[in-house]
Order: structure tokens, then C-alpha cells, then sequence
């Protein structure tokens, strides 16, 4: 398919990450933009949403999902609906023979993980979960292990974080009691960071080191924001892993506030090997910057967006911009990710982390709340994953 483009059907709108797939994809010669689609039973305001991106990139908006699928020039289609009925839409849009493009995670139970990529390999087709892999600190990464540079890995440590939103108003003092399969994902002004955060150090680590997941410790807690209180979900979590062949790894993830970091927040990997220690810093190289100038300070947080999730409300805020740290190199993740599997379809090859591998992500971090609830380290093999709404029978 070298001389034709790759028609893109974007599902969902804006206050999802479409906002940043969508443009990735666009920018992209080798694709081009048909439409935004959704189911059409979607609630007034999502609705709404996805007919406000459609506007803004001069796109149909096909308010029936089916009638959308049915369209011959769409060849891919990037999932970026509500994590709760994600699996359900992303199975749809694989059993129409489309290329998938998985906003991460790739859904919100184990079972509705496993029937993605089922559906996926059944099909036939390509699948590709958003992540980290294809950023500059991932493959510095990558570089080190093919090169001995630690020798024999023996340990891997994840550390990525967000610093956004306005932090210092929850309550301290109160452990936090985790229920062990949480059904709801998706809040207005926050999320389960273990999971929508952990899920980059987690992917990060099966790319490095593709071993099994054996043991699984999570913590969660509730350090920084009374919005995650309110709606009982973290904002940081731990996960200590123990995978096959004797390799330890752990993930730290979470939301630390805007003023906690010089830039958007850590991100760092820690190689352990039998011969050194190598830790790879996200933010570097950089330029850091001294003037004679007020210091940083928030913005006022958008009503509707205080934690900062979404571009939309980002560009509407015009928060004041970090200047302390100035990165030397880098495009963002969403360009390179999206081009990386527009480059996996053309050439007929797997994705380097596919709906399969978004699978083991997410059975990796609900075994985390599982073991928070219980307050000790669980099997993976042994937890009994209670069934998705929409695959009753996904195993």
C-alpha cells in the first residue's frame, strides 16, 4: 500500500486524548482524516464533544458507529471512547476488518482486554496500544540493554508522573481502603492513577523485559487532590512485580501537582544488572534556564478540566508555560507514537506493543488493586477475574 493513504476514523471527541491522536494521525502524509463516529446512543454530551472536534478538523461527524465501520475508505480506526465501553467498541471495529489504534489502557477489565485481542488476531488485523515505547528515554533504554551496558538485567524500576493539577486539598491521615475490581474508570476531574498513569511504566517494562508476570504488590493512596477523594480513586500508586526468569520490577506512577515539578513531572528509568546500575532520566538533556523574573506560578485550574487532562482546555485556560526546563530534544509522544504504527500497517509488521501486549497491561494492573485490597502480594494465575458486561464469556 505504498501510494495510498490510510483512511483514519477517529471515535470519540474532545476531553478524550483524541484531541492529541487525531492531530498525530493528520499530520501524518500517509494518512488522512474521514470522520468522527460514536455509538449512537452516546449520552447529549458526549455527543456534543465528539461533534466539537469533528468542527475543529474540518470532519463529518457519523453519528452511528455501524454506518461509519461500513465505510470502505476507512482502513484504521483510532479508539478513544470511555474506558468503560471500550472493549465493547474496539471488538466492533476489528470485526469490520479496521486497524486498531487502542487509547491506553485498552480497557477497563481483564476479560474485555483479552477479547480486543482476540478479536484483533481473529480478524486479522493490526493493533496498537498507545505507550512510551517510541519516546527518546525508552529507547536510550533499549540502546543500553542491547549494548551490556548493566550486563545481565536483573531489575527494572518505572517512574512516571504527571505534575498537573492543583494540589495540597485532600485530606491526610485516612489510609486508603481499595475495593478490588473497580468498575468505573472515567470522572470528569480525575482518574485511577495507577492505572492511567502506571500503565506507562508497566508497558515500559514488558517492552524492555517481554517476561511474565508472576506476583503482584499494588499500593494505592490519596496524597494530593480532594477531587480523587471524592470520587474514591487514587492519585499514586506502587506496583512491585515478580516476573519470570527472577526478574524484579516496580512502577511508581501518579499525579503530584502542577507546582511539584519544573516541567511535566518525572519520568525515569532505572536498569539493575548484574554488572551496574544505569538510571535514564525523561527529562534530559535539557537547558535550565535562571532569570531575573517572578517564579512559576498555576494558572487558574479550567472548572471543567482542573486536573489538565485534555488539550481543549488547556489551549482555553492559557495557563502560564514552565520555562525553567528547556528539553533539547524530542516531538511529544503522540506524533511518534501514531507514525510508528502507521509504519507497522504499511509494512505488514506487528506493533511493538499490540493489543495483546495492552492485555497483559491491564491484567498486570488490576492485579495491583486486586493486592491493595487485600493489603498483600497476589498470583496473577490465581485471581478469578470477574466477567466484562459485554464478553460474559472472555476468559
Amino acid at each position: 500500500m505504498p501510494d495510498q493513504r490510510l483512511g483514519v476514523l477517529l471515535l470519540g471527541g474532545n476531553r478524550t486524548h483524541q484531541e492529541n491522536y487525531a492531530r498525530a494521525l493528520g499530520a501524518d502524509p500517509r494518512c488522512l482524516l474521514i470522520a468522527v463516529s460514536d455509538e449512537r446512543d452516546v449520552p447529549p454530551e458526549r455527543a456534543a464533544l465528539n461533534r466539537a472536534l469533528a468542527a475543529e478538523l474540518s470532519l463529518p461527524y457519523v453519528a452511528d458507529l455501524h454506518e461509519a465501520l461500513a465505510r470502505p475508505e476507512v482502513d484504521l480506526v483510532s479508539v478513544c471512547v470511555e474506558h468503560e465501553r471500550r472493549a465493547r467498541v474496539a471488538v466492533q471495529c476489528a470485526a469490520a476488518g479496521k486497524h486498531l489504534y487502542l487509547d491506553k489502557p485498552s480497557a477497563c477489565t481483564v476479560p474485555g482486554a483479552r477479547a480486543i485481542a482476540d478479536a484483533a488476531e481473529r480478524c486479522g488485523v493490526r493493533s496498537q496500544v498507545f505507550s512510551f515505547v517510541h519516546t527518546p528515554l525508552a529507547r536510550a533504554a533499549r540502546t543500553a540493554l542491547d549494548d551490556g551496558a548493566v550486563g545481565q538485567l536483573r531489575a527494572i524500576h518505572a517512574e512516571v508522573m504527571f505534575a498537573k493539577g492543583p494540589a495540597g486539598s485532600a485530606t491526610l491521615g485516612t489510609p486508603r481502603v481499595q475495593e478490588p475490581f473497580p468498575a468505573r474508570f472515567s470522572f470528569p476531574d480525575s482518574k485511577r492513577e495507577l492505572r492511567a498513569t502506571g500503565v506507562y511504566g508497566v508497558s515500559l517494562i514488558r517492552w524492555l523485559a517481554p517476561a511474565a508476570v508472576r506476583r503482584v504488590y499494588g499500593i494505592t493512596a490519596n496524597y494530593f487532590f480532594a477531587e480523587h477523594q471524592r470520587n474514591d480513586v487514587e492519585d499514586f500508586g506502587l506496583i512491585s512485580l515478580d516476573l519470570d526468569g527472577g526478574l524484579t520490577a516496580t512502577v511508581t506512577a501518579g499525579r503530584i501537582g502542577a507546582a511539584s515539578h519544573p516541567r511535566g513531572g518525572p519520568q525515569r528509568l532505572t536498569l539493575v544488572g548484574d554488572r551496574g546500575t544505569l538510571t535514564l532520566d525523561g527529562n534530559r538533556p535539557r537547558l535550565e534556564v535562571f532569570a531575573d523574573e517572578e517564579p512559576w506560578t498555576a494558572g487558574e485550574p479550567d472548572p471543567e478540566d482542573p486536573m489538565s487532562f485534555w488539550r481543549s482546555t488547556q489551549v482555553r485556560a492559557r495557563g502560564p508555560v514552565k520555562r525553567a526546563w528547556l528539553l533539547t530534544r524530542g516531538e511529544g509522544e503522540a506524533p511518534g507514537d501514531a507514525r510508528a504504527f502507521v509504519d507497522c500497517i504499511l509494512a505488514g509488521r506487528e506493533a511493538e506493543v499490540t493489543a495483546r501486549d495492552g492485555a497483559h497491561a491491564v491484567e498486570t494492573l488490576m492485579a495491583a488493586y486486586v493486592s491493595a485490597a487485600r493489603g498483600a502480594p497476589v498470583c496473577v494465575d490465581d485471581i478469578a477475574w470477574p466477567p466484562d458486561p459485554a464478553f460474559p464469556a472472555a476468559g
